[in-house]
Formats: structure tokens, C-alpha cells, sequence
């Protein structure tokens, strides 16, 4: 059964719970990523939310987010990189854990474990970045061990966007060269024609807002532009540059908390809302 909501009403707020799925799990841990997501489970009940009068796959340019939306990584290379870099570059040991990671930037998580192990303000401006390259040279010297996985029904919704006409590019947390190298891992750059990253936007509406502005740079000034993520910060960051966005349940937050944050669709995977597109059709 495809449930499908519509409208400004209440919430719905009786699902049907199925084993294994996002809102069985366990709450989110704070120092859990992307990196180590669980795997969904392989048999659910598809699950959509659309707002009346949005047309999801008509948008003039889309922005993809990488980890929990477009990929799930299963190693550790690009979450290790962080205190391994600090540790390089500085001599501090510092960790991730208490960090809020999901929906982050790499330059916002990075900042925060210098603060959490007390390293000078000052002494870790001056060294940032530095060990921001660290970073990117760590995750592209082991690029070749990384386990990238797409999610569910990623390269037919890229196909069946890029088919319709749509501008395709990602909107990441992730630094340039580490989110490049997971999306050239998984098998899905040429889908891609230009992308926004964390490298100089910590906070990650702004990113999106310089990403939106490039997507019109490139689509025309009056572009539709609809942000594609996984956590609540993907739908507030989307919502603050007054941009329509569709949730997937792929990563740590279930569908239900998805849809408290009002995106203009909600959707338990791609596959499944682009199976639903195809039942319409």
C-alpha cells in the first residue's frame, strides 16, 4: 500500500510500522554518520507525502545531497579523516563523539571537535586550513578502499530527471574533493554538472544558497530549484532559501520525522516515489 497525504492539515500520525524499517530503529546517535548507516531494510511498505500542486519531477534543477540520499559509505575513511588530520597537523587528539553529525558540514564538524578538545580559537584558525587538506589528501590516497553503495533507486531517478530536461547537481556537507570522490565511486558523476560544498560555507543553508545560485547561473534566472536530502537540515536549510525540497527516509531519520519539518514531499526511498510517479502515469 502507497500511502500518498496531501494538503496543509494535521500531521497524519498513524503509519503502519514495518520490521526493520527507519522508524523501528533505534533514536539517532549523536556521533553516528552517514558512514556508518545501517542498511535499510529490503522489504517495506513504500510510504509518500505530497504536497497539493507540487509536481516533483517537473523542477528546472535539482540539488542532490551525497551521504544517506544518494549513497551510504560502509568504511570509515572519511569520518577517521577528521581526527587523524587535527592529530597531523596540530598534535591534538580530539573526537567526534557528542557531535551532532547528521546534516552537518565537514567545516562545522571539524570546528566543533577543535572546541570540544579546547584548542585555541585562535591557533586552530590559523591552522584550518591545512588541516582541512589533510583531510582531502587522506580520503584520496584511500579512495580505492572506499565502500560506496548507492541507495535505493538513485541512478533511475537521476535518469528519469535528466530525461525530463532537469539540471542535476549535489548540495553536500561533504569538502569538494571528498564528495566528488564518493559520487565518482558510486558511478554517478555524469549525471552531475556542478555541485556545492562545505569547503567555504560551514553553515549548510548558505551552501545550499550559493548552490541554488549556481543552479541559475546555469538554468536561467527564474529556475525552479528543489533540494533532494535526508535529515531535518537538508529540509531547513532547503526552506530557508525558500526552495521546495523531497525528503527521503534513506539515512537516520525515519519518515515521520521527515515529514514534521513539512518538506514538499516525503518518501520512504527514490524507488518508491518513483514507482508511485510510474503508477500514475
Amino acid at each position: 500500500m502507497i500511502v500518498k497525504f496531501v494538503g496543509q492539515g494535521p500531521l497524519p500520525c498513524a503509519f503502519p510500522v514495518w520490521p526493520g524499517s527507519e522508524d523501528a530503529r533505534d533514536p539517532p546517535q549523536r556521533a553516528a554518520t552517514s558512514d556508518q548507516m545501517p542498511a535499510t531494510s529490503s522489504t517495506h511498505e513504500p510510504r509518500i507525502a505530497i504536497e497539493p500542486g507540487f509536481v516533483w519531477d517537473r523542477q528546472d534543477a535539482y540539488l542532490f545531497d551525497i551521504d544517506g540520499t544518494l549513497v551510504r559509505s560502509r568504511d570509515r575513511i572519511h569520518i577517521d579523516s577528521f581526527t587523524s588530520s587535527v592529530q597531523r597537523v596540530m598534535g591534538f587528539e580530539v573526537t567526534l563523539a557528542g557531535i551532532l553529525l547528521a546534516g552537518s558540514t565537514d567545516t562545522a564538524i571539524l570546528r566543533e571537535a577543535c572546541r570540544q578538545a579546547r584548542i585555541p580559537a585562535e591557533e586552530f584558525e590559523s591552522r584550518s586550513e591545512a588541516i582541512l587538506e589533510a583531510m582531502r589528501a587522506t580520503v584520496a590516497e584511500r579512495r580505492n578502499e572506499m565502500v560506496v553503495e548507492r541507495m535505493p533507486g538513485v541512478e533511475d531517478a537521476l535518469r528519469h530527471l535528466a530525461r525530463r530536461g532537469a539540471l542535476l547537481g549535489v548540495a553536500t556537507g561533504n569538502l569538494e574533493v571528498i564528495g566528488w570522490i564518493k559520487i565518482e565511486q558510486a558511478g554517478l558523476r555524469e549525471w552531475f554538472r556542478f555541485g556545492g560544498f562545505s569547503d567555504r560555507f560551514p553553515v549548510r543553508s548558505e551552501l545550499i544558497g550559493r548552490a541554488a545560485q549556481k543552479a541559475r547561473e546555469l538554468a536561467g534566472r527564474g529556475a525552479s530549484v528543489c533540494v533532494v536530502g535526508d535529515t531535518p537540515r537538508d529540509i531547513d536549510a532547503a526552506h530557508a532559501n525558500s526552495l521546495a525540497v523531497i525528503a527521503v527516509a534513506t539515512g537516520r531519520f525515519g519518515f515521520d520525522e521527515l515529514l514534521e519539518h513539512r518538506p514538499e514531499v516525503c518518501a520512504t526511498s527514490l524507488a518508491d516515489l518513483l514507482a508511485l510517479t510510474r503508477e500514475e502515469a
